[in-house]
């Protein structure tokens, strides 16, 4: 029987003479997953070859004509015919359009766009027009075929239109001009047939094709903004780095000067984030429109729309004057605990400054991670464009065969095309029915959730790697020498050797949480329109409880990796132990560890806030000084955004060296508490100003 008095949470660590930090005899761990990792990475290699073998990125390139030709294709026919254009844009207007992603008319590879407006009938009777027209029509045309058997064979198209290429494709020109709609010059054609057409109705045959032109001209608008700044937003990015290296070189001398600077420096930025707002919330009192609400004028495909009305300035400054009282409030209530914080990031500094190549470890964790990340991008486009090439009826009467799928090598004589006179076998998409494009969505999964295991196993390796380097400082009884000469590196061979199976357990249970709730995103996508209120609320609460145990999941896994390369035990045994420790200490954790992560985030904030303000008067060209010197832009707030995210991402990833020494030394100085009492035989390796804040101390040696 079990005592009656036996801890809740398990017995608190007790004092082992031969204990001298990282283990450095150890087997190894989770030898099962290991294999099972290895294995799974393997058929990741041999599901890359299988896509690059089938895929094509072309068809993701390049736009594909009705024979499923490749428009504008390097070494082919069409490589001078980069263009896509479209016999009779009006059938683009068919709901269908935007199921099947394909126009239902005859589709053409051309080396320009029509520039002037023509019918067929009129470009018959003159052989320099008719020439011209020829670049419009198909290779089986004959000059001497009558123009009703051209019209009946759908060989041309009936009419020309004045047309401009947008993402290689031919759209009609189309203008307002006192109030009417106009294609070039003109509101009104004839298209061979009898049929007058009106460039109005070429409104809705363009409908479908112009909600995607108006996204597709604002992604070129911003890669064109791209190719102007990117030199400028590369010198943000290095601010930041200098910026986030010179606070750690600080930090390591004047840690709680320097906190408080950070505090600071925050609430100032933040303030005055709040003035500007406010400057621009009254500079637009009394501008015309400027008092239209968000919700009156829609969704805007220029976002600087929004910045010229009032409302969004005064969003803008509630929700900086809330954040700003947040921190205030805290810095109020947790005052007495940042002290603790301060000696924490101070002793985290000295174990940095004995290893300054933890600094730049990060690189090489993001190193991976671009490996990672390009290997799945493109495994993925090559998987999405492994299909084949299938054709389909498209007709404009009725017709049994309609949508069925067809070979245009013999469909002219084919029994569906006597039967549907006017229907064409044209391209439709790519699919497949073989046994590898039936599987093809289970690949894509399997892409996916490999991704999600090997990015969260890189991200894994550099934890462990950094905790092991951490906590053999800290377990040295002299820091110069029983610290080891290359502790990252050590430390990330000891990973890699004997550990590399927990590694892949401990990811594999993240990845699976992931997986699921990317499965519940594409769930409640697929059924927004069809899902009754139970089944939303459902939903919610799935996407929340996952959301939270991610969360939990990767506060378990970060614990359980520093008692890993600590003590060498297996994943499961390590996230007892290390839950164990923290909840014999909940409110150490929850006051001195949180706390510490909050000034950690204050620092990334002050690092993007000082890149974002210098980014946005600099771009936004609001200092007459930097006028001549800014690129001329589209949208100024592309380079302030990409910089911003930039800057955010570099600063987290040096503070993030921080943050994993912080929780490293905290996991080790609780396990100090439990093993040493202070006393002669087994004092505290915790440094002094860590005793004098907790009230510990050593007991001196009376031999000494």
């Amino acid at each position: 029987m079990e005592p009656a008095d036996k801890p809740k949470y398990g017995q608190p660590k007790t004092y082992d003479a031969n204990f001298k930090g990282p283990i450095q005899n150890r087997s190894c761990t989770d030898v099962i997953c290991c294999v099972l990792f290895v294995l799974a990475i393997l058929a990741y290699v041999a599901v890359g070859i299988l896509a690059w073998s089938q895929g094509d990125p072309r068809k993701a390139i390049y736009p594909t004509d009705s024979r499923g030709q490749f428009c504008g294709q390097a070494g082919t026919p069409l490589e001078n015919k980069g263009l896509l254009f479209y016999f009779n844009i009006m059938k683009c207007a068919s709901p269908m359009v935007l199921l099947e992603f394909q126009c239902p008319t005859t589709q053409l590879c051309v080396e320009k766009c029509p520039e002037t407006a023509m019918t067929l009938l009129k470009a018959y009777s003159n052989p320099k027009d008719f020439a011209y027209y020829k670049n419009f029509c198909k290779e089986e045309l004959s000059s001497s075929m009558p123009v009703q058997e051209i019209l009946k064979l759908g060989l041309c198209p009936a009419v020309l239109l004045p047309s401009k290429a947008i993402t290689r494709r031919c759209f009609p020109a189309l203008g307002l001009k006192g109030g009417v709609v106009t294609v070039g010059n003109q509101t009104t054609f004839d298209d061979g047939r009898g049929n007058s057409l009106n460039a109005n109705d070429l409104v809705n045959g363009v409908k479908n094709a112009t909600v995607v032109m108006e996204a597709r001209q604002v992604v070129m608008k911003v890669f064109e903004d791209f190719t102007q700044s990117w030199y400028w937003i590369l010198i943000g990015l290095v601010i930041a780095m200098a910026v986030s290296l010179l606070f750690i070189f600080l930090m390591r001398f004047l840690a709680g000067i320097m906190v408080w600077i950070i505090i600071a420096l925050v609430l100032l930025v933040i303030g005055y984030g709040i003035f500007h707002c406010y400057m621009e919330y009254a500079s637009l009192k009394g501008q015309p429109g400027a008092n239209v609400t968000i919700q009156e004028l829609g969704l805007q495909t220029d976002p600087t729309i929004y910045l010229q009305i009032r409302q969004t300035w005064l969003a803008f400054m509630i929700i900086l004057a809330i954040v700003e009282g947040v921190i205030i409030l805290m810095l109020i209530f947790l005052r007495k605990r940042i002290l603790i914080a301060i000696a924490l990031i101070r002793e985290s500094s000295k174990a940095i400054g004995h290893m300054m190549s933890s600094l730049f470890y990060p690189l090489f964790t993001f190193l991976l991670l671009v490996i990672v990340v390009a290997y799945w991008a493109v495994t993925a486009v090559f998987l999405s464009t492994s299909n084949q090439a299938i054709y389909k009826v498209f007709n404009e009467s009725e017709c049994t065969y309609s949508r069925n799928n067809c070979d245009p090598a013999n469909y002219s004589t084919s029994l569906m095309k006597q039967q549907c006179r006017d229907s064409e076998c044209l391209f439709a998409f790519y699919g497949g029915e073989t046994v590898y494009h039936k599987y093809l969505i289970a690949l894509q999964f399997y892409n996916v959730f490999l991704f999600f295991w090997c990015a969260n196993f890189v991200t894994a390796l550099g934890q462990m790697t950094l905790a092991g380097a951490f906590a053999s400082y800290y377990w040295a009884s002299d820091k110069t020498k029983d610290v080891p000469k290359l502790p990252v590196f050590s430390s990330m061979g000891r990973a890699l050797r004997y550990h590399t199976g927990s590694l892949a357990f401990g990811s594999l249970i993240l990845s699976i949480v992931q997986i699921i709730r990317v499965l519940l995103e594409y769930l409640d996508h697929k059924l927004k329109g069809a899902q009754n209120k139970c089944t939303k609320f459902l939903l919610c609460c799935l996407k929340c409880c996952f959301w939270c145990l991610e969360k939990f999941v990767k506060f378990l896994n970060r614990n359980a990796y520093i008692m890993v390369a600590i003590h060498g035990r297996n994943f499961c045994a390590s996230a007892r132990d290390a839950f164990m420790l923290l909840m014999r200490n909940i409110i150490r954790v929850a006051v001195v560890d949180k706390v510490t992560d909050f000034l950690l985030f204050l620092g990334k904030l002050l690092v993007v806030g000082l890149v974002g303000v210098f980014a946005f008067f600099f771009f936004s060209g609001r200092v007459k000084a930097f006028e001549n010197t800014a690129p001329h832009l589209h949208y100024y707030w592309v380079p302030i955004l990409t910089a911003v995210i930039g800057s955010y991402l570099i600063a987290h990833g040096f503070f993030s060296v921080y943050a994993m020494c912080v929780d490293t030394l905290f996991l080790c100085f609780l396990e100090d508490l439990e093993r040493n009492d202070g006393s002669p035989e087994r004092p505290y390796l915790m440094p002094e100003s860590l005793r004098k804040i907790l009230k510990k101390k050593n007991k001196t040696d009376p031999a000494q």
